[in-house]
């Protein structure tokens, strides 16, 4: 019995691995399988019957994973296979999907769900099309983390050059795509060199082996605990006494006593109790079926949607979206389609084809029409409302189907890019924002930097703290300042709250405005930076283009991004000024490590892990950098 209690207490990671043809993904699985106990007796002896009888010397653990007849006449992944092992650490569940083009939607089936995926790529053919291909989808359809297993070292001798080099080339690929977290691993799935065991064959790398990922990545970040929504799938009357609503929460976390909203109505009311199998719960989550019980005498019906009333989905029944065609027949405009969404289901029509995308070379293409596989933009036009978020901010709410009526068939599945707008709309906006005169020209001051670096015994220079809320970049960063002021240093500070209440105080908090707030400070710097001064910069900056467009901004050399790393569960920990738990409950909306992401620095010149290491230790590592690289003596 506390086996049994201690596996259920276990988290769980799904996740999907896909690759080019041949490139060892079911043999990768099947190790993993194999050094983990995972598989019983009677399967390794029918797999080993079967690598004997195809003239194999060692058992093809990759048989484990093609269990179609036809995969193992053909040695190749045609299906979708699904595995389950667990280790002392963690539950799996792993999607093994086809590296074939014309199977693209077994792939996007199969990683619908996954919150990582692993690409193998074969070391001697190096970064292939459609190695690119997969990298792309796993961006699309919005999978958090991502390994890149460089697959048959020991095919190559084990040669750290051809690492580097397919290492080099997928990361300046990667930089295209909306993937934040990337981890290269040099691996040989048939002799298990870095799977579960670190190899001595590859005393040039140092990091971790595969399962040893699997087991400590953090995933329970990347799941939406902000936004609740709860579409009801039927309600309960079993008596004249109690009435509920019985669902799986998509996102977010309610608890008795909350005040919530049922859409499309607008009735509000509070939540009196969250009953389950077990009993009553003080709180629920995303992922649990549960049933509400509510206050007040509120119409509720299958397909309505429960949210709080501070915190709503968008309600349209027009809307972008990216779909992947997975019919026999094309796409067809001029007939209706069933839109499956959460528990919704209405017509819906595909009004425009705005493009399709060539998922090997990510170049749009005009299109007519979509056919089996493809991919591609669209608008869609729904005969009802439908309550959803964009996919990028919530899977849960983000994602739908299309079924044909007739045949009944699952034509599409779709992931929701956001509300229909107009160009005037767009032609607004961009009307607000400033553009440079050409009447304007840029004044050289009338003593140059190079003078004042003179003057002041030490050069120019930006300090650009970069990390999330509560990771101790201002505290780091004061401290930095305050050991530059007593060895006489020219400094001026530009602090993220501070340029809020003057310079970009008409500012807000979206992506854009992010990014805007980024450039000002970036230019103001700029002015500080050729006064001879060396500015410290304490922003968040979660983007990793605007921190990139803030660098090109100065001479090589000038501009440090000192990454100030801590882990997001320690800074909501700490969470000075409470944002964290504003942000947990909707009332801060793209807030940093909740609710928006954080892109970390792939090359920063210093950083200091705030969780290990002492406010003292990091200002030394900052101090010391800047002496060797010759900013200060």
């Amino acid at each position: 019995m506390p086996d049994m209690q201690d596996y259920s207490n276990k988290s769980l990671l799904r996740f999907t691995t896909t690759g080019s043809v041949d490139d060892g993904k079911s043999t990768l699985i099947g190790r993993l399988l194999f050094e983990t106990n995972c598989i019983f007796e009677d399967q390794y002896a029918s797999i080993q019957k079967t690598s004997l009888r195809r003239g194999q010397n060692e058992v093809d653990l990759s048989l484990l994973l093609d269990g179609l007849a036809a995969e193992r006449e053909q040695g190749i992944t045609i299906d979708v296979a699904y595995r389950y092992f667990t280790t002392p650490r963690r539950k799996f569940i792993i999607a093994d999907t086809p590296g074939h083009e014309q199977y693209t939607r077994n792939m996007v089936t199969g990683a619908s769900t996954a919150e990582l995926a692993i690409i193998l790529i074969d070391a001697r053919n190096g970064v292939m099309t459609q190695s690119k291909r997969h990298g792309f989808l796993v961006s699309l359809l919005g999978i958090p983390h991502l390994i890149v297993a460089v697959n048959k070292m020991d095919l190559v001798d084990y040669s750290k050059d051809v690492y580097d080099s397919i290492v080099e080339e997928y990361s300046q690929f990667s930089e295209k795509l909306d993937i934040h977290d990337i981890v290269f691993i040099p691996v040989s799935a048939l002799a298990g060199d870095n799977v579960v065991r670190r190899s001595e064959k590859t005393p040039w790398y140092d990091g971790h082996t595969l399962l040893h990922m699997l087991e400590t990545v953090h995933v329970q970040a990347d799941k939406n605990l902000v936004d609740f929504r709860f579409p009801v799938q039927y309600v309960s009357r079993p008596n004249l006494d109690f009435r509920g609503f019985a669902g799986r929460i998509a996102s977010g976390t309610i608890r008795p006593g909350e005040e919530i909203a049922v859409l499309p109505s607008g009735k509000t009311s509070k939540v009196k109790s969250i009953v389950t199998f077990e009993g009553e719960r003080e709180e629920a989550f995303a992922g649990q079926s549960v049933m509400l019980t509510l206050e007040d005498e509120v119409d509720v019906s299958r397909g309505d949607m429960l949210v709080r009333v501070n915190n709503l989905p968008q309600a349209a029944n027009t809307f972008e979206a990216i779909i992947c065609w997975m019919d026999e027949d094309k796409l067809s405009q001029n007939t209706h389609y069933l839109i499956k969404h959460t528990t919704n289901t209405t017509k819906a029509f595909i009004t425009k084809i705005l493009y399709k995308i060539d998922v090997n070379t990510l170049h749009r293409e005009d299109a007519a029409s979509f056919e089996l596989n493809e991919i591609g933009r669209v608008e869609i036009k729904t005969a009802q409302k439908l309550f959803f978020d964009s996919y990028k901010q919530n899977r849960a709410t983000g994602n739908f189907i299309l079924i044909d009526p007739v045949t009944n068939r699952t034509v599409a599945a779709g992931m929701i890019r956001g509300v229909l707008r107009s160009i005037k709309e767009v032609q607004s906006e961009e009307s607000s924002i400033p553009r440079i005169s050409p009447n304007v020209a840029w004044e050289q001051g009338f003593i140059t930097r190079a003078q004042w670096e003179v003057r002041n015994g030490h050069k120019s220079a930006v300090l650009w703290f970069t990390g999330l809320s509560g990771s101790g970049k201002s505290t780091v960063a004061r401290q930095v300042g305050r050991e530059l002021f007593n060895r006489g240093c020219r400094i001026m500070s530009l602090d993220g709250d501070n340029v809020r209440h003057g310079l970009c105080g008409d500012l807000g908090f979206s992506a854009r405005d992010r990014s805007e707030n980024i450039r000002r400070v970036g230019h103001a710097a700029r002015l500080f930076f050729d006064q001879g001064a060396i500015a410290v910069c304490t922003f968040i900056s979660p983007f990793r283009q605007d921190r990139t467009y803030v660098r090109q901004l100065f001479p090589a050399g000038h501009f440090i991004e000192v990454f100030v790393d801590c882990d997001v569960d320690v800074c909501k920990k700490r969470d000075p000024k409470g944002l964290y738990k504003k942000a947990e409950t909707g009332e801060i909306k793209e807030f940093t490590g909740v609710s928006s992401p954080y892109e970390k620095p792939q090359k920063a010149e210093v950083t200091v892990d705030t969780v290990t290491m002492s406010v003292e230790e990091s200002v030394a590592t900052i101090i010391a950098y800047l002496q060797k690289n010759g900013i200060i003596t």
